[in-house]
């Protein structure tokens, strides 16, 4: 009996070593194990607190600082979220909780005119990143893994998220919502972008802006195209489930190499009536 219940034991411990690796082994998953239901969630299992940060700040005009108040987890990857052409950081403020709140510190910023073009507002959102990284408050910094940053943008702001990428590839992630560059080759881009169009964009139309912009990208190391049914170019200014949902899913896969999420990227949306076209590469 003592022979067998030995033998047992140690086949139990041979499998636990030889299993394969799970959340343990990525040090940087936060959160429970996602469903759909708690990414499309209004809100996501961290309590967030916010802070304002002055428009005296280097680089950008200021902004609002969404970070969880949750420490027992270890640091959080760093979001910069970037309005669009006369927008302000109003415009982007829905994002920033409700990203936050799924275990990022996000900042949603001013920019220093309403009407800077991206390839400013792409410098902007790296002085931004850096602010956060470097010189934001200790409440705020001590939660922040500065190896980890990502920027979102919306219409000009979308079109500056290419512009930091391509400055710094060492951003994680990048999404580029409804985004506006006259730029369509992004060759040098090796951050992994998600760019959202809106079917019904009237300003930056998605087959004069979001298609080219996602076509001029490599395939590699990951980039995907997701166009919202019957949306127009504001569609990201207001609460959106959808572009949510794909974000959240984005920078947990890209920022927090959460493997976790992949299930909500490949192979991608089916049956939704919210999303027109869906495509993706190196995923």
């Amino acid at each position: 009996m003592l022979g067998v219940l030995a033998a047992c034991v140690g086949l139990v411990g041979a499998t636990l070593a030889g299993a394969p690796a799970q959340a343990a082994d990525n040090p940087y998953e936060r959160g429970g194990d996602p469903t759909t239901a708690s990414i499309e969630a209004y809100r996501g299992s961290f309590t967030v607190s916010t802070t304002r940060v002055s428009s005296l700040v280097r680089g950008f005009s200021g902004g609002t600082v969404y970070y969880p108040n949750d420490t027992s987890q270890g640091t959080f990857g760093a979001v910069v979220i970037a309005p669009g052409y006369t927008a302000s950081q109003s415009s982007m403020a829905w994002m920033g909780e409700r990203i936050a709140s799924q275990g990022f510190v996000v900042m949603t910023i001013d920019t220093n005119s309403r009407y800077d073009q991206p390839a400013s507002r792409g410098d902007q959102l790296l002085a931004a990143v850096d602010y956060l990284t470097t010189s934001s408050d200790t409440a705020v910094r001590s939660r922040i893994d500065p190896t980890r940053t990502a920027v979102v943008g919306h219409s000009m702001g979308g079109g500056g998220t290419l512009e930091a990428s391509v400055d710094r590839p060492s951003l994680k992630a990048a999404v580029a919502l409804t985004p506006w560059n006259l730029t369509k080759r992004w060759s040098r881009d090796t951050v992994p972008t998600l760019v959202v169009g809106a079917e019904n964009d009237t300003v930056a139309s998605v087959r004069s802006h979001a298609i080219p912009i996602y076509n001029g990208l490599p395939a590699s190391p990951g980039k995907a195209y997701l166009e919202l049914n019957g949306a127009s170019h504001l569609a990201p200014n207001y609460s959106n489930t959808t572009i949510a949902k794909y974000t959240i899913s984005w920078l947990k896969r890209y920022v927090d190499d959460d493997t976790r999420y992949t299930q909500f990227l490949v192979p991608g949306p089916t049956n939704d009536r919210n999303v027109s076209d869906w495509r993706s590469s190196g995923l």
